[in-house]
């Protein structure tokens, strides 16, 4: 398992740490065996990170929001009548255990209605009086777990354009020319130039049959 949570790594029976950098300062194993190896190692720049010596500092200040849309008496499904304020021009996080509410709120209420009045959809919103501070916002976009593209490899960069150029790039570099590789000896569609163990998906997927696939 390859795994950067702090959780994880202190319950693994075994961890073998890389590094002690990335890119070309990387390549290395620097520490391997049970978490307490680890935390012995003082070449490991994760048992800094487990013994506190080192961290992730949180910003001090953070944005402020412009502007707020206001949910008035949510009451779709198990919503109690709840008013809810969200702040515009920040990233703001609805958390809650399953089945607390969470999606109903975001996607049934807010998300439909904002289609509706934005884009004259016709969606059925979840039950609400009212939401203020819609005229504060020109657009909405619902990005969910569904493929965004027509193959499983698809990303953000493929999705967007990038990857063509970055592939162009790639093409143009001393060692491809040398090569003979085009464009599309990068890409993650066509043999070559990808992984062949897992043709360019990323991950080897495994049929179990009468279990979940790994």
């Amino acid at each position: 398992m390859v795994e950067h949570d702090e959780q994880t790594i202190r319950s693994a029976d075994f961890i073998l740490d890389l590094g002690p950098g990335a890119g070309e300062e990387g390549g290395y194993k620097v520490a391997e065996g049970k978490l307490e190896r680890i935390l012995s190692s003082r070449d490991s720049l994760t048992s800094q990170y487990l013994k506190g010596e080192k961290c992730i500092p949180v910003p001090v200040e953070r944005r402020r929001p412009k502007g707020w849309l206001v949910i008035l008496k949510a009451a779709e499904h198990n919503l109690k009548n709840i008013n809810v304020r969200l702040p515009l021009s920040v990233m703001t996080a609805v958390t809650g255990v399953s089945g607390s509410g969470k999606s109903t709120l975001v996607y049934d209420i807010l998300y439909r209605s904002l289609l509706n009045i934005l884009y004259k959809a016709k969606q059925r919103a979840g039950r609400h009086q009212e939401i203020l501070g819609i005229d504060q916002v020109d657009k909405v976009v619902s990005v969910d777990q569904k493929p965004i593209g027509r193959t499983p490899r698809s990303n953000p960069a493929t999705y967007t354009g990038l990857f063509t150029s970055l592939r162009q790039l790639f093409a143009l570099s001393p060692d491809s020319r040398m090569r003979g590789y085009s464009a599309s000896r990068f890409s993650f569609n066509l043999s070559g130039g990808r992984c062949e163990e897992c043709h360019g998906a990323g991950v080897k997927k495994i049929e179990m049959h009468f279990l979940p696939d790994v």
